[in-house]
């Protein structure tokens, strides 16, 4: 080969190479659509805990891809009710609602496994359960049947027990008792004689005030002080045996989850987990203050009596059984939920109660 044709012929070759590479570019940017979604918050924009994790999450989704991947979040009632998210989600309304599962307890009661269960789980069981124990697939089928997907975007950790306009001691002092509770914690504190209220969180100041409502759960020291409860119902109860690790759900629109392509998939389960993370993070963060700040304007701690939490379990359990044995799906999650919860504590009652209990025995003796 004399030296002109060998050019020739690279010359094709490096041109062939060049519109490869030219080719080429259209493809990976097909990997990169632009997408914008939106996402309803269950809460308002003034939780900046609970809220602030949509941010974070939209945050996340848009740094890893370039801001290709935007997803805009709206508040609770901006474009979708805190109600009405489920709905919404499923029928393509909404891209994704970044809420809590349990407010759709009224539609089927195995709705409230996304979030929490009355004495279930804590936290760390929480994201052990869905992330390693099986519990994020057995709720996936479920929510499929509701053409949506989810996964784990944040967690209050255990919250307090309520405000009470009046001390409680006995199961006898809470017969006719009016509590803004909600879900599955309504659903069994009626058992004992309580009779719960479903009153958006922006309404509960003034039924307290009036004296509508003679008490009221929300979340715990950081968000209630926002919202003035202190002030008007001086006593704050824990622990919140209905709420032991709140998990909060990202629910997506299934045909929207298959659109994407898998980079983008990836991408929304990382962000999801962040999310995760820096609420509880946060939680754990200025819950210590805000308690401190509460305590020292008159709010009175008081732990519910055993004989109230004892009542409490047993009605759970009734109701429990109650519903496994009417509704298959109920049944299936709640039996490998329980099961770990069983294991979870079996573990927890060694190093990990041991190590806390000697360390706040210390902190009560004034060295730390």
């Amino acid at each position: 080969m004399d030296r002109r044709s060998f050019i020739k012929k690279a010359g094709v070759a490096g041109a062939g190479a060049a519109a490869a590479t030219t080719l080429a570019a259209p493809a990976i940017a097909q990997t990169m659509p632009k997408i914008t979604w939106r996402c309803s918050s269950g809460f308002p924009k003034a939780l900046d805990t609970i809220y602030g994790a949509a941010e974070v999450f939209a945050q996340a989704v848009s740094e890893a891809t370039d801001g290709n991947f935007e997803i805009q979040t709206y508040g609770s009632g901006e474009i979708v009710g805190a109600l009405e998210g489920a709905d919404a989600v499923r029928d393509g309304t909404i891209e994704m609602a970044h809420t809590a599962s349990y407010y759709f307890f009224g539609k089927d009661p195995t709705w409230a496994f996304g979030t929490g269960v009355p004495f279930g789980l804590n936290q760390r069981m929480t994201n052990g359960w869905l992330y390693e124990g099986g519990g994020l697939e057995l709720l996936n089928e479920f929510y499929a049947d509701n053409n949506m997907i989810a996964f784990p975007a944040g967690n209050t950790g255990a919250q307090m027990g309520g405000w009470f306009r009046k001390e409680i001691n006995t199961v006898a002092d809470m017969q006719g008792l009016k509590m803004r509770i909600g879900g599955f914690g309504g659903r069994i504190i009626q058992e004992v004689g309580v009779v719960p209220q479903n009153i958006p969180g922006g309404d509960i100041y003034a039924a307290l005030e009036k004296g509508t409502i003679d008490a009221a759960e929300f979340v715990g020291p950081y968000d209630d002080s926002k919202l003035g409860f202190n002030k008007v119902a001086p006593y704050f109860y824990y622990p919140g045996w209905w709420e032991g690790g709140v998990t909060l759900m990202n629910l997506i629109n299934l045909d929207k989850w298959n659109e994407l392509p898998s980079a983008y998939k990836g991408v929304v389960k990382s962000a999801s987990a962040l999310a995760n993370s820096v609420m509880m993070a946060r939680y754990d963060t200025l819950n210590p203050p805000a308690l401190k700040k509460l305590v020292s304007e008159g709010t009175k701690l008081r732990p519910y009596s055993l004989e109230i939490l004892e009542a409490c379990f047993g009605a759970a359990n009734k109701v429990y059984a109650e519903i496994g044995a009417e509704n298959a799906a109920f049944k299936k999650i709640h039996d490998s939920y329980m099961g770990y919860r069983g294991d979870g504590y079996l573990w927890f009652q060694l190093a990990e109660y041991n190590m806390d209990t000697f360390m706040m025995i210390q902190q009560r003796g004034g060295k730390l």
